[in-house]
């Protein structure tokens, strides 16, 4: 009789530790991949449209020297000449 009053207590108490194991660790934080994937920004030439940065500066083409946009910028500029 002993021994299975130690066997119930014994699983009760292991299967209490495994659920309160699980109950602390919510999963993965997905504010952290939201984070890295809003910063990506592309800056392009916008006259030379081949030509992507990763960071602002200025053409590398000879003879332009014109300064990088980013790409977004570049399309709602482009939709508002298109308006007028």
């Amino acid at each position: 009789m002993k021994k299975s009053i130690l066997m119930a207590i014994a699983v009760l108490f292991s299967a209490t530790t495994v659920f309160a194991a699980n109950h602390n660790n919510p999963g993965p934080d997905s504010t952290k991949t939201k984070k890295s994937t809003a910063a990506k920004v592309i800056y392009t030439c916008p006259m030379h449209t081949d030509v992507m940065s990763l960071k602002p500066g200025k053409c590398p083409k000879p003879g332009c020297g014109m300064t990088l946009v980013k790409k977004s910028d570049l399309k709602k500029k482009s939709a508002e000449k298109m308006k007028m």
